[in-house]
């Protein structure tokens, strides 16, 4: 009998455990959605992003077939920053630049490069400028690309054009 007794007093307190836990569980929960959702709002408020700067580097993922290239039909000879060291360095480049022929600003913008040639090849000349030899060498002309890019698309207030490339370059 008191076997019997023991075992039922064990069931209820299982069966209680079982039920506080649930409601442990759903209070909880909506809570930390709650919490999810205020924090999602403020971050949105702020603008501000958690996710990886690399990752949206490498986000614009344009198909082979809808990439139209722009090409200067000359090589840019460009005065770099003075360094200090007594000398004049230039950087010796042929610039093209990618677009993604779907977009919208490429039918707009895109099938006239030639004509706006004198733009961006002065939108490449500020920002190479400002640059000295070392900068350029330091992360192979990267941070000098990502400026251009950014510059021509405020400019076209489109971002048609997606990467800036360097052919063909030479420190002097």
């Amino acid at each position: 009998m008191k076997k019997n007794l023991i075992s039922v007093i064990i069931l209820a307190l299982l069966v209680v455990n079982l039920v506080l836990t649930a409601v442990m569980m759903f209070s909880v929960m909506s809570v930390n959605q709650k919490t999810s959702r205020l924090v999602g709002d403020i971050a949105s408020a702020l603008a501000l992003d958690f996710s990886d700067p690399a990752a949206e580097q490498e986000a614009v993922e344009v198909p082979i077939a809808d990439i139209e290239t722009y090409r200067f039909a000359d090589q840019l000879n460009i005065t770099l920053k003075d360094t200090g060291d007594g000398k004049t360095h230039y950087f010796i480049t042929g610039v093209s630049f990618s677009m993604n022929s779907k977009d919208k600003g490429y039918k707009k913008y895109g099938e006239k490069m030639e004509e706006q040639a004198d733009l961006l090849k002065s939108c490449v000349y500020n920002v190479i400028s400002n640059y000295a030899l070392e900068d350029l060498r330091a992360d192979n002309n990267e941070a000098a690309a990502q400026e251009i890019l950014k510059q021509i698309q405020e400019m076209y207030d489109s971002e048609f054009i997606f990467k800036v490339n360097f052919i063909d370059f030479m420190y002097q």
